[in-house]
């Protein structure tokens, strides 16, 4: 009797991590839905996918926002419950927690500035998690520091851009708006392609892309903060 007893336990502690398994395993895929944030719908994408080490990772895309590809924070994945957050800093800061159910649907609770409303998702097919960017090294014409002047709302702003090399660790920015106040951009992203400079700061949801040109020496692109593009020219500090 005692061993019948060990068996059935035994028994069921398989059964039940199994069925943990099956549930973790549900939870990857393409996930495609919305959220009713106040006036209007928010259509949201997200992938999720478990590395060969059993970590999850996963991105998010948000038309509505101007987001694809945006690695998810805090993402965890526990038998049928799933929870991670957004930061887009592009106006959007928030928790999603919900719940795989047994008709296949991924629905919960999406939680922002105290504000609640339900999300359901629908798998739509296989992960496609898009990795973080890293930032790279720059060239030589580029790196060093840079100043440029716009105006927004009638007030002039001038830039300081100071980009240096790190090794292996690409290249990193210092980044400061000078109007009203004095404001250090936190940078996340520095990365060159070609011609082409792209500065990203995610938290503020500021960035500046322009392209180098090497007969006048200047870079000449737009600063961006949301859907607002302003034309900035960089020129070389002396």
């Amino acid at each position: 009797m005692k061993q019948s007893i060990l068996g059935l336990a035994a028994t069921a502690i398989l059964l039940a991590s199994a069925t943990v398994c099956r549930s973790e395993e549900s939870a990857s895929g393409r996930w495609e839905g919305s959220v009713q944030i106040p006036d209007r719908e928010l259509t949201l994408i997200v992938d999720l996918a478990q590395t060969k080490n059993g970590a999850w990772t996963g991105s998010v895309i948000i038309p509505g926002f101007d987001v694809k590809g945006k690695a998810v924070n805090d993402l965890a994945v526990k038998g049928s419950e799933v929870s991670f957050a957004i930061a887009t800093g592009r106006g959007l800061q928030a928790v999603l927690k919900g719940h795989i159910a047994a008709d296949g649907t991924l629905a919960g609770e999406f939680a922002q500035a105290g504000n609640t409303a339900r999300f359901v998702l629908k798998k739509t097919g296989p992960p496609q998690v898009e990795l973080p960017l890293r930032s790279t090294a720059v060239s030589k014409e580029i790196e060093g520091q840079w100043k440029g002047q716009y105006e927004l709302s009638g007030y002039p702003r001038k830039v300081t851009i100071k980009v240096v090399n790190r090794g292996s660790e690409g290249a990193a920015a210092d980044f400061v708006v000078v109007g009203r106040k004095t404001t250090t951009l936190p940078v996340d992203l520095v990365r060159q392609e070609g011609t082409l400079l792209t500065i990203d700061s995610y938290e503020t949801g500021i960035s500046y892309e322009g392209r180098f040109n090497p007969e006048s020496g200047e870079i000449k692109g737009t600063f961006n903060q949301g859907a607002i593009e302003i034309p900035l020219v960089l020129q070389r500090a002396k």
